[in-house]
């Protein structure tokens, strides 16, 4: 006879689940046992779906200018306008979103986004004024971070369920790293394949269709919580710390990315540097399977370690070499991402949940700015393009010893 369990049955955005008892064989894999429960995976699939354009907007903005105005210092100036109005328009959007509920805000700040880029492709389309290309593309800043309402949406499911949590966490790590192996291909693809503005096209539909579908799925969505009276999560005792440690890991990801483009220099630079990504879409899929996650600490000084095989690997000479060697270093990408996002949920009140998570990501891009300056400043002045891989471990050593000197991982346990 089966065992008895008790299985939780949403009951609506404004109530906590329910739970029934009914005789139910849980599955023994713990991936199997988060999406048994009703709901999951129609918010994980439309989740999925929004999330996949945060991989392509990058790179068709950058196809879709170079074509039409044969300029990539353009193309690069109006994306990382982007990314700077993105940075700045994410947390307001996140606290909107905790204020006021997931549909009720992620829906419009979806669509104001799409029309953002449809704004931009008919700019570009008409050869506008390059100031039309940067006011165009101020108005994507409100695309609304999918995965993070997806994470909250987890925490309040599995609330009191810290093993489960740990394994959603992993899976929504592995999905973030697919989506940005997948949405360079798909973008690249549309691009040349179609015309050069298909690219931003296909990601304003995706983003629209996707948290329209999100969105959708009232019954898994986190109920309004009271507003809690520390103000900015950045008032929260750790968070500030633990920020400072994502912005020196988020230059562990921008230094490696541009350090690596520049040693390869060819059409087998995305492929080679995609290893990295899927190392760490691996370790996070195994990670999530761990009764236990490491601590931070320990995540960090693996990184740190784990971040010398690419340097180790260029000094050799060998593409295959440094292929293995970013395969390797991606491992412990995911454990740390995952782990650091952990703390947010635990630092955090939940009726902040979302801009918590949104400050960690704005440090991240923060961190991922500086280490993709610091790495092309590098690539063009060192006399030898092997000490680029340096600058990754170096970060990676920063955010160990913020980490140890903070004990930002100890704050949050108990």
């Amino acid at each position: 006879m089966p065992q008895q369990h008790l299985v939780p049955t949403p009951a609506g955005p404004g109530l906590a689940p329910r739970y029934r008892e009914r005789p139910a064989a849980l599955p023994r894999n713990p991936y199997l046992r988060l999406f048994a429960l009703p709901g999951t995976r129609a918010f994980t699939a439309g989740n999925l779906i929004a999330r996949l354009p945060s991989g392509m907007f990058g790179i068709s903005a950058v196809l879709m200018i170079s074509a039409a105005y044969d300029s990539y210092a353009l193309a690069g100036a109006v994306g990382a306008t982007g990314l700077v109005a993105g940075a700045v328009a994410a947390p307001w959007v996140a606290r909107l979103v905790d204020r006021h509920g997931q549909g009720r805000v992620a829906v419009p700040a979806a669509l104001l986004a799409a029309l953002g880029q449809l704004a931009l492709l008919l700019c570009v389309r008409g050869h506008a004024p390059v100031w039309a290309l940067f006011c165009a593309v101020v108005l994507t800043a409100t695309a609304p971070n999918t995965g993070g309402m997806s994470r909250a949406r987890w925490a309040h499911l599995l609330r009191g369920d810290a093993a489960a949590l740990h394994t959603a966490n992993s899976f929504e790590q592995a999905a973030d790293e697919l989506c940005f192996m997948l949405g360079p291909l798909l973008a690249a693809v549309a691009c040349s394949a179609l015309f050069p503005e298909a690219g931003t096209l296909v990601a304003a539909v995706l983003l629209l269709t996707g948290v329209l579908l999100f969105a959708a799925q009232r019954s898994t969505e986190p109920p309004v919580a009271p507003r809690s009276s520390a103000g900015s999560p950045l008032r929260v005792p750790g968070m500030p710390p633990l920020l400072a440690v994502f912005v020196a890991t988020g230059a562990v990801f921008g230094a490696m990315e541009v350090t690596a483009l520049a040693y390869v220099d060819g059409p087998l630079a995305g492929p080679v540097l995609a290893l990295q990504a899927a190392g760490s879409c691996a370790a996070g899929l195994l990670y999530g399977r761990a009764r236990r996650g490491a601590g931070l600490r320990g995540c960090l000084a693996a990184m740190t370690v784990l971040m010398a095989a690419p340097l180790l690997a260029a000094g050799t000479g060998s593409l295959l070499a440094l292929a293995a060697g970013l395969l390797v270093a991606g491992m412990a990408t995911a454990p740390t991402m995952v782990t650091g996002m952990g703390l947010v949920q635990r630092l955090v009140p939940s009726s902040q949940l979302n801009e918590g998570m949104t400050l960690a990501v704005t440090a991240l891009l923060g961190g991922i700015a500086a280490g993709s300056a610091t790495a092309g400043w590098t690539a063009d002045h060192a006399p030898n393009p092997v000490v680029g891989f340096v600058l990754p471990v170096t970060a990676a050593a920063l955010a160990l010893a913020l980490c140890a000197a903070t004990g930002v991982g100890r704050r949050a346990r108990g």
